[in-house]
């Protein structure tokens, strides 16, 4: 069984920063492309930034320039560094990666539990 497991999560004021980790357990034989989306309050579940294996990287225009994901593929873990984080940027964030694990031939997408991010003016 695979799990993703988020941390980093928290409260902070207008420009502060945060840096938010995934890492993804159980059984695992491959991932492929990492990501992180958000959820905020009244909204649907948007893209922020993903990243291939091959560490490629796309981004949400609206946190190009502030928000930076990159991964660890030895720990099977992605991180994603907020700088000046804006009140916009509240929502609940969620990590995805597309995993295959032992014993089977096709890649699944899995969601971590998410993890809430408020951003106060």
């Amino acid at each position: 069984q695979v799990q993703l497991v988020e941390s980093g999560g928290g409260s902070v004021q207008a420009g502060g920063s945060l840096r938010l980790s995934c890492s993804a357990s159980g059984s695992i034989f491959s991932i492929n492309a990492m990501g992180w989306y958000r959820r905020a309050p009244g909204k649907q579940r948007e893209l922020v930034a993903r990243i291939t294996s091959g560490s490629s990287t796309n981004y949400a225009d609206s946190v190009k320039g502030r928000f930076t994901i990159s991964r660890n593929n030895a720990k099977n873990t992605v991180y994603l560094q907020m700088n000046s984080l804006k009140p916009e940027d509240t929502a609940v964030y969620f990590c995805n990666a597309d995993i295959a694990a032992y014993n089977t031939n096709s890649y699944y997408s899995y969601w971590g539990q998410g993890t809430q991010v408020t951003v106060s003016s």
